[in-house]
């Protein structure tokens, strides 16, 4: 791997959202069959205008983002995409960071920020609450080049419109250590099982949105369950589910939050299995840990980011500029290898630094895309469709994982 490991992959963790908005079901992707790629379901999506010409620059952004989507040259000098944009489009630059999807949704609320990286638990929200517009693509010429199994997902859209730009993506796969885990696995049943031959050397990943892969886990070994979406869970699929992570709870070594926390933990052997990030992997074997991934039979979760713009922004010329900057192919390539994620622009393959860059990271195989059962926000109106049953809300995720860890 190129030298790109830093602490910006490190810095990723979902917290659990409090606020929850009474909007409509809309779908997710999923596990081994064919992706829903049908956008915003039954979500009711504010009536506001979008741009529709770039203009002059506000000389002015101000940026949310995860750590690491837009640098500036602070972490490392020579890792710096935002400098050069301020002096291609006078648009000066100021970034906050954030470190939950929670915290991106709550400091949105303030107005302070024009663009924010949104992961689809936040994207969601961000749309119903009106915090963020319709974006006009015809204005981002770079968003040709993004991969078509990018667009038009239940996460970055309703009823066919994009509210914004994709930006990276990434899966959470199955990790472990070759010397100690034999044969190599191809089921989730090594780290869910109570009888898992590695009791005590299992990791998983510390926040409530590992339940819905608890869920999925159910959702192909207990179909009597009735689980269609791991991320529409009604009180008794919830239930089973955490009965399920309880009953893991005895056999977990650490919950891991961060990159090198999970590294860590699989160098010293405390831990021998667990779910992964792709670039949590690629860092431990660059030091020299005897790891693999695998994608198990009953499927993967996975999270896919989107550049949103603020409705109230005043700096909507800037805005634009700064979506199609950074999902241009040198850029795209430069921010996507710094974090650990594949790019959305696929052009960006050839500009990477690390010629398996996109190999690594899947980024040209939209059947692994396809596989993946995206990250999206638990909400009362079931996200499968189901009208009968009021599904559990991101809130009573929130609780049923704090009982799980005790």
């Amino acid at each position: 791997m190129a030298t790109r490991f830093t602490q910006a992959g490190s810095m990723r963790s979902l917290a659990g959202s409090s606020v929850l908005l009474a909007v409509a079901a809309c779908g997710t992707s999923g596990g081994e069959e064919s992706t829903d790629t049908s956008s915003g379901g039954g979500l009711a999506a504010p009536d506001l205008p979008m741009l529709q010409e770039v203009g002059a620059s506000e000389d002015e952004l101000n940026i949310l983002a995860w750590p690491g989507y837009a640098e500036s040259g602070q972490t490392v000098p020579s890792v710096d995409w935002v400098t050069p944009f301020e002096d291609k489009t006078g648009c000066q630059v100021n970034v906050k960071d954030f470190g939950t999807s929670d915290e991106a949704v709550s400091l949105m609320k303030t107005g302070e920020y024009d663009v924010v990286s949104a992961s689809g638990d936040a994207s969601l929200r961000l749309i119903a609450a009106g915090d963020v517009e319709p974006v006009n693509t015809e204005l981002v010429p770079n968003y040709a080049d993004v991969a078509e199994f990018l667009k038009q997902r239940a996460w970055n859209s309703v009823d066919d419109q994009m509210y914004g730009i994709p930006h990276g993506w990434g899966a959470n796969p199955l990790m472990f250590n070759t010397d100690e885990v034999t044969p190599a696995p191809d089921s989730w049943s090594v780290v869910f099982e109570a009888d898992s031959p590695y009791a005590g050397e299992i990791t998983a990943y510390d926040s409530p949105i590992y339940i819905a892969d608890a869920a999925m886990y159910l959702k192909a070994t207990q179909p009597d369950l009735g689980i269609e979406d791991p991320y529409a869970l009604d009180e008794d699929q919830l239930a089973a589910a955490v009965d399920l992570l309880e009953q893991q709870r005895a056999n977990i070594s650490e919950y891991w939050s961060s990159a090198t926390q999970e590294v860590s933990a699989f160098r010293s052997g405390d831990t021998v299995v667990g779910t992964t990030w792709q670039y949590n992997a690629s860092l431990a074997q660059s030091k020299g840990t005897p790891v693999k991934t695998v994608v198990p039979k009953e499927g993967i979760t996975g999270w896919s980011d989107t550049w949103m713009v603020a409705t109230d922004s005043e700096h909507k010329n800037c805005a634009y500029m700064w979506l199609d900057w950074i999902v241009s192919p040198q850029i795209n390539a430069e921010a996507t290898e710094w974090f650990g994620e594949a790019p959305a622009n696929l052009k960006a393959c050839d500009l990477a630094s690390d010629e398996n860059f996109c190999e690594t990271y899947h980024a040209n195989d939209e059947a692994y895309s396809e596989g993946i059962y995206y990250w999206n926000t638990p909400i009362a109106e079931c996200l499968d469709g189901r009208t009968d049953v009021t599904c559990t809300d991101y809130s009573d995720w929130t609780t049923a994982w704090t009982e799980i860890k005790g």
